[in-house]
Formats: C-alpha cells, sequence, structure tokens
C-alpha cells in the first residue's frame, strides 16, 4: 500500500513538471500567470443600454491602461475579456458561465445589469470566483454577514436606494414655491415603480422606510411598464387626483426616461426622485421642459470647494486617466467620446481601481481566490470620488451613504443655435440615511 501511494505521488509530481515545460509560464490559479492577471464582464453595449454599458467598459479598460502601462500590479498586467450581453438575461448568464468556464478569468470586474447580475449571483457563489462591483444594485446582492463571500457589491443596493430616497421625501426642505419647505405631514407620496427586479427591489426599500417613519397610508404605488405608455399615463393621472405632493421613479434608466417624459405632458408640477442609477445626462431628455423639480440619489462625489474649480482631485485623477486613454473628445485618431463628466465611466473606473486595490493588498503572497477576497475584507476600502465600502467581518451591504442632486437644463446659443444641456448637480454632499432623517 505504502509502495502505491509513493509511486503514485512520484506520477503527480513528473504530472506538475510536465505541464509547466522550459520557457512556459506558470499558471498559479485560474486566470493568472506569473506575468498577467484575466479578468472580464458581460456588459449592453449596444442596444437602449448601450448609454450605460459603453461608457462604464470605458471606465475600466482606461483604468487597466494605466495600470499596465505603468507595469501591472507585482509585475503582472491586467486582460479584460467583456461580451455584449444587449442587457438580455439568458445572454448574459450564457456568457457569465464563458468567462468563468472557458475563458477561465480570475475574477468578474463591474459585473453588469439588474437581468445579467441577479440570474448569475447564486452560480457565482457557487463557484467560488470572486465578483467585484456589480453595475445595479438588486437585493439579492446584499448579505448581513457572510465571510468569505465572492459576491462583493459598491453600488448602494436598490433597498437602501429606495430608503434613501424616501427619507429625502419625507425630511428634506425641497416644497413650496420657494422649495424651503418639509413635505406636509398628510402629503401624499406617489410611486411609480416597474416590476423588474431593479423596481421591486427600489420599492421594498420605499415601503420599508414608510413603516420607519410611520407614513406607510402616506404612499400611492402603481407600476408601470415603458412599452405600455397608455396604462403610464392612467396611472400617473391616478396620482394626480389624489394630489400627490411628490413622486418617486422606482426604475432604471430606459423606463425612468420615459416615466418622466410622461408625467411632464401630464402637467405634474411637484417635486420628483429617483435612483442614483439615473444621475446622468443620459437619463433625461435636455430638449424637455419639465414642469417640476427633479432630484437624484449619487453616491461619487466629485465637488470639493478646496480642489481646482471646484472638483475634487480624485475626480481629476479620473480625468487624466480618462484623457490618456483617448476618452477626452480629443479630435485625434482615436476618435473616441469624451467620458470625463460620464457618470457610468467614473463606475466603470471605480470598479477596476477597487479590484487593483485587492491585488495590491495582496502583495507578493499567493494570489488565489481565497486570499484576494480575504485581503478585500481587512478593512474598509476608499472609494474614488466616494465614501467608503466595507466588506470585514463578511459585510456584504454595498455603500450606503449618499448625495442629493438636482437637474439643471440651460439653454445657450452657438452659432446663432439654441443648445440645450442637461446636467446634475450637488444639493448636499455625502450623508447618511440617519442624517437625512434627523432634519
Amino acid at each position: 500500500m505504502k509502495k502505491t501511494v509513493l509511486l503514485l505521488l512520484v506520477f503527480v509530481a513528473l504530472f506538475a513538471l510536465a505541464a509547466c515545460e522550459p520557457g512556459e509560464e506558470k499558471i498559479v490559479v485560474q486566470g493568472v500567470t506569473d506575468t498577467e492577471i484575466i479578468v472580464g464582464n458581460t456588459a449592453a453595449t449596444s442596444g437602449a443600454f448601450a448609454a450605460v454599458g459603453v461608457p462604464f467598459n470605458a471606465g475600466i479598460e482606461a483604468y487597466f491602461k494605466q495600470i499596465n502601462d505603468a507595469g501591472g500590479v507585482n509585475g503582472r498586467t491586467i486582460t479584460f475579456i467583456t461580451y455584449d450581453d444587449t442587457f438580455d438575461q439568458a445572454t448574459g448568464i450564457t456568457y457569465t458561465k464563458k468567462l468563468v468556464e472557458e475563458d477561465k478569468v480570475f475574477a468578474l470586474v463591474g459585473h453588469f445589469g439588474t437581468p445579467t447580475v441577479g440570474g448569475t449571483v447564486d452560480y457565482i457563489q457557487e463557484v467560488g470566483v470572486p465578483m467585484v462591483y456589480a453595475a445595479t444594485g438588486i437585493n439579492a446582492l446584499y448579505f448581513q454577514e457572510s465571510p468569505a463571500n465572492p459576491v462583493m457589491a459598491v453600488q448602494p443596493i436598490y433597498k437602501t436606494d429606495g430608503r434613501v430616497m424616501t427619507a429625502r421625501a419625507l425630511n428634506e426642505s425641497l416644497f413650496g414655491a420657494n422649495a424651503d419647505q418639509k413635505l406636509g405631514a398628510t402629503a401624499k407620496v406617489g410611486v411609480l415603480y416597474t416590476t423588474s427586479d431593479d423596481g421591486m427591489s427600489i420599492k421594498e426599500g420605499i415601503e420599508f422606510q414608510a413603516a420607519e417613519e410611520n407614513r406607510t397610508d402616506s404612499f400611492i404605488y402603481k407600476s408601470f411598464s415603458a412599452e405600455d405608455v397608455a396604462s403610464l399615463t392612467t396611472a400617473i393621472l391616478e396620482l394626480k387626483t389624489a394630489n400627490v405632493g411628490a413622486v418617486i421613479i422606482a426604475a432604471n434608466q430606459v423606463p425612468f426616461k420615459t416615466a418622466a417624459g410622461v408625467l411632464s405632458t401630464q402637467g405634474v408640477d411637484v417635486p420628483v426622485f429617483t435612483s442614483y442609477v439615473n444621475a446622468n445626462a443620459s437619463a433625461v431628455d435636455a430638449t424637455v421642459d419639465y414642469g417640476f423639480d427633479m432630484y437624484a440619489n449619487a453616491w461619487i462625489d466629485i465637488v470639493d470647494a478646496t480642489g481646482l474649480y471646484g472638483f475634487s482631485q480624485a475626480y481629476w485623477d479620473f480625468v487624466a486617466v480618462m484623457t490618456a486613454a483617448g476618452y477626452d473628445g480629443a479630435d485625434d485618431e482615436d476618435d473616441l467620446p469624451n467620458y470625463t463628466a460620464n457618470a457610468y465611466s467614473m463606475a466603470g473606473y471605480i470598479a477596476a481601481s477597487l479590484f487593483v486595490e485587492g491585488l495590491e493588498r495582496v502583495g507578493t503572497d499567493e494570489l488565489t481566490w481565497a486570499s484576494y477576497i480575504a485581503a478585500m475584507e481587512e478593512s474598509p476600502l476608499t472609494v474614488p470620488m466616494g465614501g467608503l465600502v466595507d466588506f470585514t467581518d463578511g459585510k456584504r451591504w454595498g455603500i450606503a451613504s449618499m448625495a442629493l442632486l438636482k437637474l439643471n437644463i440651460t439653454t445657450t446659443t452657438v452659432n446663432e443655435v439654441e443648445v440645450r444641456t442637461a446636467a446634475w448637480a450637488k444639493i448636499y454632499g455625502i450623508e447618511t440615511l440617519d442624517a437625512i432623517v434627523a432634519k
């Protein structure tokens, strides 16, 4: 028996040596060699959500380019593989499995979109592949205490997002003719929500916070679909008839844009609140004269009164990285768009930077899935242009503090042509939920 075991050990040793011929790179763990780390994502880079997916991936690629141009992390450059899932769940699941099982990625970085993320969370946990940053906030990403969980979301979870929107509507002085009063104690709040994962997850947060503030009876909920404008119009007219004092739109970019447009055409004139995922100029229509103030949460804050032109150094670092990658809109051979002020590019940049922070924490120790996740759980990570995300003790909460933005649409004349520009401007800096409720 001992002789058989000894022969087996010798065979295994010989096989290991044969698998690494002279001059070949030794594979340390899936997606990792002595000189390379392979990561990837599947994102919507065509179709209706391309306006989100394309700049998001650009932010990831630009940050990795900066790292690779500087020699990589501990001698390893980062290769980023991405597939276009068009925001389709079945396609996203297929490509996620392809990345893990065929491309052999070390990690999923910037896992994108509610359909794909929602359809692969269980798979990711079963396999154990690290997932750093999810470009969605569905509640399936929330784990109260789950040490070594490979799912490491960064964006605020939608449940938290909904709670913050509700707290803003109930406690901020944003109402009245001069937008300096609080919502009345008996006023109603209308909620337009989609029945997809994002809309339902936000709605869950709204319901939770309404109960926390003893205002459950103040909320009127209406589901809608962006494809059925007639029923959406009916829902909005019902909210008007109920004389709501505020409206919350619980939806992501495409349905939000539709709902905001119909609210405008139906003459709604009360403040409207929406998710952080819509806090980008592309999520609204600058040609529309919205008849109401519109507010959005934001977990990214690029404004700092002490910084150059009022922007933080972290923002200028982002601009430098995007510019170096050609995403500055300059008229050159690259002919790439200007993403230096794009919120989705910032999100991709943050996803890549936090992934690299984990690699740097591992340092020269053996890089494995387990060692990487343990490094991410060592202490809270500083989010560029944001606050902190804390994975210690198995927390998987996402960011729980947010700023408040207000939509501004300005008109300028260029070569005798009127040009309308939409931009979200900060009203309040990053605050905790408790601080908002205490106002």
